[in-house]
Order: structure tokens, then C-alpha cells, then sequence
């Protein structure tokens, strides 16, 4: 069986990327979160809670996304890692809403976070792994 191939300048690049769009993904989350509360009923119950999962679930993805795999793929501290790195952003944010007009900093929107975190990582860790298994 042949080893995988060795990473060339293009996973490079789109590991220079990832982190790039993981600090712009950052900014936006930042920027939203700045912005006042409203009054607007959400459009179907927990809807924040989703789009907390959906945000840090990109969010994880694109951190994980910016760490170079080794040969069978990224190892269990590096997954940690990018799960903690989102997390602790998805934290941050919370406390910084306690300085939103109208915001408000909550432990589930937190968890909500965390969640999603774990969910982005574990969708590219999938992906990368199956990469880097040997072919029958």
C-alpha cells in the first residue's frame, strides 16, 4: 500500500486560508454579537440556540481546518485544541454581550458554542481521516 501523499503548497494554502477565514468567521461572530438586542420574536422556538451550534460549528471547522494534519490525520490534541480555541472564543463573546445594550450573557448560548465547536471539528476530522487512510 502507498503512503499518503506528502502535503504539497496547496494544503498549505488552504491551511493559510482556513486561518484566515477562521479569523474573519471570528470577526464576524464579534460584529453580530456587538450588535443591540431586539425585541423581535425568533422565528420558531431555540432558534438562537441554533444558529449559536451552526456559528461555532463553522468556526471549529475553519480553526481545525488551519492545523496541518500528520500522516493518519489530525490527533486527538490536536481536535482539543481547536475545540478549545472555539469554545474559549464562544465564552468570550458571552462575556462580551454583558456590554451589549440589550444583550445578555447566557450558559446555554455558551454550551451552544461548545457544541457546535465539537460539531465542526468532528465533521472535518471525518473528512481529513478518511482522507488518510490507506486505499485497498
Amino acid at each position: 500500500m502507498p503512503a499518503p501523499a506528502e502535503p504539497g503548497p496547496v494544503t498549505g494554502r488552504l491551511r493559510h486560508l482556513s486561518l484566515l477565514l477562521a479569523i474573519g468567521w471570528a470577526a464576524i461572530i464579534f460584529f453580530l454579537s456587538s450588535q443591540p438586542g431586539t425585541d423581535i420574536p425568533p422565528p420558531f422556538p431555540h432558534m438562537d440556540k441554533v444558529l449559536h451550534v451552526l456559528a461555532f460549528g463553522v468556526l471549529g471547522f475553519l480553526v481545525l481546518g488551519g492545523i496541518r494534519p500528520g500522516t493518519r490525520g489530525h490527533s486527538r490534541t490536536q481536535l482539543v485544541f481547536a475545540i478549545a480555541i472555539a469554545g474559549v472564543y464562544g465564552l468570550l463573546d458571552e462575556v462580551h454581550q454583558r456590554y451589549v445594550p440589550g444583550r445578555m450573557p447566557d450558559v446555554l448560548d455558551a454550551l451552544a458554542d461548545l457544541v457546535g465547536a465539537v460539531l465542526g471539528v468532528w465533521l472535518l476530522h471525518a473528512i481529513t481521516r478518511r482522507r488518510h487512510q490507506p486505499q485497498e
